[in-house]
């Protein structure tokens, strides 16, 4: 493994040196072979691309996949006939095996509920190398020899601020990628699920060159360090899993005293960019292929905001990802990008990073980041669609959709449990847990929020008016 992560980081390098256009010629190719992979492996894409030319190197091509169509033909879309649905279902139950080897030889990853609706993914060693190979040329490239030094003067130690607790992409990937001893000492996991005292204390004791996590957790973590309960020193601090809210980047960079950068990726693919210090997102289109379209899924212009994205994966090959519709809106820079680098930029509309905010017995306030709550009900088993709503000041509406064969009473019975376990933990045992009789609501675009903050300004105004 550790050969294989050298061999593409070196790859990748070369390849940055070469220019984009090599760099897409290379995922062209890439995208070939990873077409005829899939043909020859998985009886899902076999009659799926069934009449498409032998060799394929334009994704415009390839019928569009999703998320739900895929998890239905779970069994013939893996290309290795050992796993099964069943297989995976059981692991997932298990939430002591994430990390685990799956099959003896995957990692398996379950979504976080972003968008209301869970899947399970499997991840090939490849795809894990090509993920790191990726991230490390990212990072390498965001401190320069000067940050680098600086991380290896401040003991190169590497805090991963994330949902535990369940199959989700970081912690169970840490699991696999970080297991030796000399790793373990320099990076570690703190769960995004603990309260703010005991972040504050476990990342005070760790000491961390880079911090990374939710936008949301991390925006409050630097709150903690301006009013000087936090006291870290670090010279990287990545956002992940939500876009940071204006004007938040410069007051966490004001806080830490370090450099703040962010990417854009998803479960199906976290390598798909590389973020730069303007805010714009570039395609690693050596290992991935983004392609803006419109709600027919045909191509959008630059500088016309799309009606979702496509997204293949160029390096998994368990579980092919090829023109899949990840659901985000996103905007292609129509000209140069003032960081210098051509490849192709993007911003992307939504998941921006806030939080639920309670009044406390004692008159303070506290923050619940959104990520948190999704993680939290993500996890537990027969959940389908969810959306939590904060309806008042010590209120939340939760309205819930189970999965097909879910006992409901018992599926909300834990749903309900999570929950107020993890209020009351923060000191919001009073917090009154309404259970919604109707479903989730889409939003503007077709999207799931599955958290909605609290809008003082329509108190008192109905909360089914279907504007979550």
């Amino acid at each position: 493994m550790r050969e294989s992560m050298l061999g593409r980081l070196r790859e990748a390098d070369r390849l940055r040196r070469l220019g984009s256009a090599a760099m897409a010629e290379r995922g062209r190719a890439r995208l070939a072979a990873q077409v005829a992979y899939a043909r020859a492996n998985s009886p899902f894409y076999r009659r799926l691309y069934r009449g498409l030319p032998d060799r394929v190197t334009d994704p415009a091509l390839l019928p569009v996949t999703g998320k739900k169509a895929l998890m239905a033909e779970f069994d013939d879309w893996v290309t290795d006939r050992s796993v099964t649905w069943s297989a995976a279902q059981e692991f997932v139950a298990d939430p002591g095996s994430a990390g685990r080897p799956f099959a003896g030889r995957y990692t398996l990853i379950t979504t976080s509920g972003t968008t209301g609706a869970p899947g399970i993914f499997v991840v090939d060693q490849r795809a894990l190398a090509v993920n790191v190979a990726l991230a490390s040329r990212m990072r390498g490239s965001w401190l320069g020899a000067a940050g680098l030094a600086g991380a290896v003067a401040r003991g190169g130690r590497m805090a991963l601020v994330v949902a535990t607790g369940g199959h989700f992409l970081v912690a169970a990937g840490s699991e696999r990628l970080f297991a030796n001893p000399v790793t373990r000492r320099l990076v570690r996991v703190f769960s995004a699920h603990a309260s703010m005292a005991e972040l504050v204390a476990g990342l005070n004791g760790f000491r961390p060159a880079i911090v990374i996590g939710y936008a949301s957790v991390l925006s409050l973590l630097a709150r903690e360090q301006r009013e000087e309960r936090l006291h870290i020193d670090p010279v990287l601090v990545e956002t992940a899993g939500e876009a940071v809210a204006p004007g938040e980047r410069e007051r966490m960079a004001a806080a830490f005293g370090a450099r703040i950068r962010d990417t854009y990726g998803a479960t199906e693919c976290p390598f798909l960019t590389d973020g730069c210090a303007h805010g714009w997102y570039h395609v690693n289109s050596d290992w991935a292929v983004l392609e803006p379209v419109d709600a027919d899924h045909r191509p959008v212009a630059p500088g016309e905001l799309s009606h979702t994205v496509l997204v293949s994966n160029l390096a998994n090959r368990i579980q092919p990802i090829l023109r899949y519709d990840l659901g985000d809106s996103v905007l292609q820079r129509p000209d140069a990008c003032p960081c210098g680098d051509p490849r192709p930029a993007f911003r992307v509309r939504g998941r921006v990073a806030n939080s639920l905010t309670f009044l406390a017995p004692g008159g303070e306030t506290v923050e619940i980041p959104s990520m948190v709550l999704n993680t939290l009900i993500d996890r537990v088993p027969g959940v389908g669609l969810f959306q939590a709503e904060q309806t008042g000041p010590m209120a939340l509406r939760i309205r819930l959709t189970c999965a097909a064969g879910a006992d409901a009473e018992e599926v909300w019975r834990a749903v309900l449990d999570g929950v107020a376990r993890a209020l009351a933990d923060r000191g919001l045992g009073g917090v009154d847990l309404q259970r919604a009789a109707e479903p989730p609501r889409q939003g503007r675009g077709g999207k799931f929020r599955t958290a909605i903050p609290f809008d003082p300004a329509q108190q008192g105004e109905s909360s089914h008016d279907g504007k979550p």
